[in-house]
């Protein structure tokens, strides 16, 4: 069985939405495309570099045209990311000119993949895909990123419907300009007490 690994920048408030710049993803009219990069440095440079070392990936469509559209240029800062095969959930797209992009219909197909051998299979962006991976119990770990900001609106990591689990927080730095970089793997079901008893 591979791993599945959701990797996601997020504010305070949990928008995950365009992290990157301002023309990533205006959707509902968002305007704060763009809202991780005051906060880049080394330490956040050198975690992602680890982060994006081989593995393949599972997107979501509209993360999967961002990507196909930006790293075939630019695969100099990621080494790799043209080789490994990228799995894209899509009703739509059935096919890419970006090597090695294979295309999946439905979560039984999400399901298959996960069943199979291979190495662990790493999620980016995809907030749609990841509300349904986590709504149906496939997310070993969350490796986040979260920054000190509060947007206030803006798609979300999480939305209503995802499963209740238990996390165990495996790494974590904090970086010079304040944002927590926290990896999490699935520890069980949640436990619940008494403060103070």
């Amino acid at each position: 069985m591979r791993k599945i690994i959701v990797l996601s920048f997020i504010t305070l408030d949990g928008v995950l939405q365009a992290p990157g710049g301002p023309g990533e993803d205006t959707s509902g009219g968002f305007k704060y495309g763009g809202w991780s990069a005051p906060y880049s440095d080394k330490v956040t440079g050198s975690i992602m570099q680890k982060q994006m070392k081989h593995a393949d990936m599972l997107l979501g469509r509209k993360t999967f045209e961002i990507f196909a559209g930006y790293w075939p240029k630019h695969a100099d800062y990621w080494p790799g990311v043209n080789d490994v095969t990228k799995y894209v959930l899509s009703k739509t797209m059935k096919k890419s000119d970006w090597k090695n992009s294979v295309f999946l219909k439905s979560l039984a197909d999400i399901k298959k993949l996960k069943n199979s051998k291979g190495s662990a299979i790493k999620v980016w962006g995809s907030g749609e895909l990841v509300q349904l991976l986590l709504k149906n119990d496939l997310v070993d770990e969350l490796w986040l990123k979260i920054y000190p900001v509060i947007l206030g609106k803006g798609k979300k990591l999480f939305a209503e419907g995802a499963i209740p689990a238990a996390l165990k927080l495996t790494e974590s730095t904090v970086t010079p300009k304040g944002v927590i970089i926290a990896n999490y793997r699935r520890a069980g079901k949640v436990k619940t007490g008494t403060m103070g008893a």
